[in-house]
């Protein structure tokens, strides 16, 4: 979910945590009154608010590995999510979160550059070591722009492979303003070796972006 550098409110961020009851929660634009919100009802993983819409982080329920990948701009948070119940040697599924510096930020050219700064880097992460994993984040790209598409040539769409179950369209996540109809669809959830059992779209008072929701299961 991207929180809009603390416009998103408090009321409802905590109301949609405690009616999901999620394992993880990957947010971006985090203040750092909605990480001490966050931090309260998910006690693990790591939370770096900021108040110039550079806060980010991965809230846990149960005790994970997590790190960062260096990316230009915006580093991403990764959380090692163990299996322990596959087998004595034990599993996990990797949760990648990202956001992709929004391209109309002057100067553009600067802009740009941070952008596929941030996807190289991310790319050569995933084709070193493939595994169940799930990007998801505030890409700020619709389907049809590159990074959303070299991303898609490695990983599959979850919200996609939900609608086609449902013989509908993936939902818009993103409008002009908080109250404003969802005009495109820019946060995502992009996964590898994990089973889509449902993607949905939440509102998110105060923010002009939907909570993307996202049930995965190991096959």
């Amino acid at each position: 979910m991207n929180l809009a550098n603390g416009r998103a409110h408090l009321s409802a961020i905590q109301t949609l945590l405690e009616e999901l009851v999620p394992d993880v929660v990957a947010a971006q634009q985090l203040s750092p009154p909605q990480a001490e919100l966050v931090g309260r009802l998910l006690p693990f993983g790591k939370l770096d608010p900021a108040r110039d819409h550079t806060g980010m982080g991965i809230a846990l329920r149960l005790p994970a590995m997590t790190w960062q990948l260096p990316m230009p701009y915006r580093a991403a948070y990764l959380a090692e999510i163990p299996l322990p119940e596959r087998g004595s040697d034990g599993d996990a599924v990797e949760i990648i979160n990202v956001h992709f510096a929004a391209p109309h930020m002057q100067p553009v050219w600067r802009t740009l550059a941070r952008r596929r700064g941030q996807l190289h880097a991310l790319l050569d992460y995933l084709d070193a070591v493939r595994r169940p994993r799930a990007v998801v984040g505030d890409f700020n790209a619709t389907p049809m722009w590159p990074v959303y598409r070299r991303l898609r040539a490695r990983l599959a769409d979850a919200a996609v492979e939900a609608a086609r179950s449902r013989g509908v369209r993936p939902a818009r996540t993103w409008g002009l303003v908080s109250r404003s109809p969802r005009l495109l669809r820019i946060d995502h959830a992009l996964v590898h070796a994990i089973r889509v059992l449902d993607v949905t779209v939440c509102p998110m008072p105060g923010s002009d972006h939907h909570a993307l929701v996202v049930d995965l299961a190991r096959d």
